[in-house]
C-alpha cells in the first residue's frame, strides 16, 4: 500500500472522542482496534524499508560508496515523511477501511 497517498495527515490532529467510537460505542474498543491496525501499519512499513535498504547492504568497500550512501539517504527521508502509523490506522478507521470483528459479540443474537 502506497502510505504517502494516503489522506492521512502528517501532524497529529486534534479529533472528537465521540466520532471515534460511533461504531463500535466503546472509546477503548476503538482505541484498541487503531492500536492493532497502527502495529501492523508500523510492521509494513519497516519490513519494506529493510527491503529497499537491504540492496543496499554491502559487503566490501567500493568507489561507488557515496553514490549509495546518497540513495540510501533518499529512501530514508521518503519513509521519514510518511505519516505516523497511528495517524494512518486512525484515518483508515474513520473511513471505515479497516474490517475487525469482536468474536465474544459473535453468535449472540440480537433481539
Amino acid at each position: 500500500m502506497d502510505y504517502k497517498k494516503s489522506k492521512a495527515p502528517i501532524n497529529t490532529v486534534t479529533r472528537d472522542i465521540m466520532d471515534l467510537c460511533n461504531e463500535t460505542n466503546n472509546i477503548y474498543e476503538s482505541v484498541a482496534i487503531i492500536a492493532k491496525r497502527a502495529n501492523q501499519i508500523s510492521v509494513e512499513i519497516k519490513q519494506d524499508l529493510n527491503k529497499k535498504l537491504q540492496e543496499f547492504a554491502s559487503y566490501n568497500d567500493t568507489l561507488e560508496e557515496v553514490f549509495e550512501n546518497r540513495e540510501q539517504i533518499e529512501i530514508s527521508r521518503y519513509y521519514e515523511k510518511l505519516p505516523k502509523p497511528t495517524l494512518l490506522a486512525t484515518q483508515e478507521f474513520i473511513d471505515d477501511s479497516i474490517y475487525w470483528r469482536d468474536p465474544s459479540k459473535e453468535g449472540q443474537q440480537i433481539d
